[in-house]
């Protein structure tokens, strides 16, 4: 999310400013409403998976992303399955 604050505001509510800029938000500074400067954070935040993205999809862990998967599933990805219409001859 961006936040458009003139200079006047910005000097007067830099700490705050900063805190958002931590959390995320990006702000603008405006001189008589024009854009003049940005103020993003140095080193983006890190995601983490720990928290779910949608309610429906339970969180998981970042390591399981690491796991080996199962050669089933690997078989299935390299060589497809019955159903896959991209490996089926047309009719």
């Amino acid at each position: 999310m961006t936040t458009i604050v003139n200079v006047q505001d910005a000097k007067t509510r830099l700490s705050e400013l900063l805190r958002r800029v931590e959390s995320g938000e990006e702000i603008v500074i405006a001189r008589a409403g024009a854009p003049i400067a940005r103020i993003s954070a140095a080193t983006p935040r890190r995601r983490t998976f720990e928290t779910a993205l949608l309610p429906e999809i339970p969180p998981i862990s970042g390591e399981a992303l690491f796991d080996d998967a199962p050669h089933g599933e690997l078989a299935d990805w390299e060589v497809g399955h019955g159903d896959d219409p991209l490996t089926s001859a047309p009719r």
